[in-house]
């Protein structure tokens, strides 16, 4: 039980992590802040590899899933899991 716990707490703060450094890079591109000098230009270009911001929201979704599924996991709820089997074997021989 205990390995499972440490699994999830560093599964959880990896994906803490990366989230943070995502959040880093965005806030990075931000251009809303305000500049001390301002220069003017227009410039006219077109970007084939503009991303839609739909795709942000399913490259999100998609994340989500992946980190809930990794902490999930695969393991029951009860803790350890054993089968029970049972063997049963016959014999018989001819007295002659």
């Amino acid at each position: 039980m205990k390995k499972i716990l440490n699994l999830r707490n560093s599964l959880f703060l990896l994906s803490l992590i990366v989230l943070s450094f995502l959040q880093q890079i965005t806030y990075g591109q931000d251009s809303s802040g305000s500049s001390a000098s301002s220069q003017t230009t227009t410039t006219t270009t077109q970007n084939a590899t503009t991303i839609q911001p739909w795709v942000w929201v399913v490259g999100g979704v998609v994340l989500l899933l992946i980190i809930i599924a990794l902490i999930r996991g695969g393991g029951s709820k009860g803790g350890s899991h054993t089968d029970k089997v049972t063997y049963t074997k016959t014999t018989s021989s001819d007295d002659v």
